[in-house]
């Protein structure tokens, strides 16, 4: 029992620790449930202030000249991970640029450290058990502008970003990194190309094990981590999209994107050694830039049934939203684990327009 219950804790840690070619995973999962909703299809498209994860170079486009709030909530696992975010953002320079503040958590609470489940004599004490959080968070700080003075085609943008990973006494690491991003938007067509950790994110690894701690782990023959240097490596997403007025007020959103890694072969559509492509798309049908209908495919992979015969699965998600004054409220249906066993998770944010200068139409 001793020796299950200290390996299903350390399952857990080295797996947070170890696996570098899904290094800092946790800002895959994506912010807003508009964009979750619309299978993360938004890298042409986005203009809030979810843009500066998306694509920084949305954030300038955003209708809204004054400071602009996100918040989102959803808790994936049937409740075990809550992922959270909090976010700001404002025009300045007369419109033609943008900054944003964002914060991102990803955490797991009231994991049980059973290390000292155990007194000398082999009795069990379970005043012992003292429960702890693994959490991953994330600063971003987001800045936009027009890249030509006299059009509104083009934006760039870009984040900075610093990374925190705390795996409660016993482990942290910190983090920076670069992210870029470019839109063009003509009358109905709009295009977007993002680029993650374009310099590699650099993750420094401390472990702060006691010395009972580590005898009890080379008892139960785990080995004893060391500091280390955990690198996110670079990946490109780039989107197209549509805009078209339909008739009686409608209006419908397409778009579709590809992202590329570069940490090796993924469970993808296209995959090499060196590099892994996936496709995405969504759409979204609003009303008089006030009630909003989403629809999105993502996560296309290949799997085998129990005869091993391959097949090939899709992650489909659904939502609405709607904007009444100076708030806009968003939720997602989305399927984030393997299909079979119904990992669904609920998704709710929120956008919030501080009344001042202008409110132009839409988000």
């Amino acid at each position: 029992m001793k020796k299950t219950i200290l390996l299903i804790f350390c399952a857990f840690l080295f797996t947070q620790v170890e696996a570098q070619k899904f290094s800092n995973e946790f800002l895959s999962i994506g912010i807003g449930a508009r964009a979750q909703a619309m299978g993360k299809s938004v890298i042409a498209s986005t203009n809030d202030v979810t843009a500066s994860y998306w694509n920084p170079a949305g954030l300038v486009r955003n209708p809204h000249d004054d400071w602009q709030f996100g918040a989102m909530h959803a808790e994936w696992f049937a409740g075990v991970g809550k992922f959270d975010y909090l976010a700001a953002s404002n025009k300045i320079s007369n419109g033609r640029r943008a900054i944003s503040l964002s914060l991102i958590r990803f955490g797991i609470d009231d994991i049980p450290n059973t290390l000292n489940l155990f007194e000398a004599d082999g009795s069990i004490n379970y005043d012992n058990v003292v429960p702890f959080s693994a959490a991953d968070y994330a600063f971003l700080g987001g800045y936009s502008q027009y890249l030509l003075a006299d059009s509104d085609k083009w934006t760039i943008g870009g984040n900075v970003k610093i990374i925190y990973r705390n795996i409660g006494p016993f482990a942290n690491a910190f983090g920076f990194g670069l992210d870029g991003g470019i839109q063009y938007w003509g009358d109905t067509w709009r295009f977007g190309l993002t680029i993650a950790d374009i310099t590699g994110t650099f993750n420094a690894w401390s472990f702060n094990f006691t010395e009972a701690e580590k005898e009890v782990l080379q008892l139960t023959d785990n080995e004893l981590p060391e500091n280390s240097i955990e690198v996110t490596r670079p990946k490109a997403t780039f989107g197209i999209g549509r805009y078209k007025a339909l008739k009686k007020g409608f209006g419908l959103l397409v778009e579709a994107s590809v992202i590329a890694t570069f940490d090796g072969e993924r469970n993808t559509l296209v995959k090499t050694d060196q590099f892994s492509i996936a496709p995405r798309m969504g759409a979204e049908l609003d009303y008089k830039q006030f009630a909003f209908l989403r629809f999105g495919l993502t996560n296309l992979q290949q799997d085998t049934d129990i005869d091993k015969d391959p097949f090939w699965t899709i992650e489909p998600s659904i939502g609405v939203g709607v904007k009444i004054k100076d708030f806009k409220l968003d939720y997602a249906f989305t399927d984030i684990g393997d299909q079979r066993n119904n990992t669904f998770s609920h998704v709710i944010s929120l956008l919030y327009n501080l009344p001042g200068r202008n409110i132009k139409q839409g988000f």
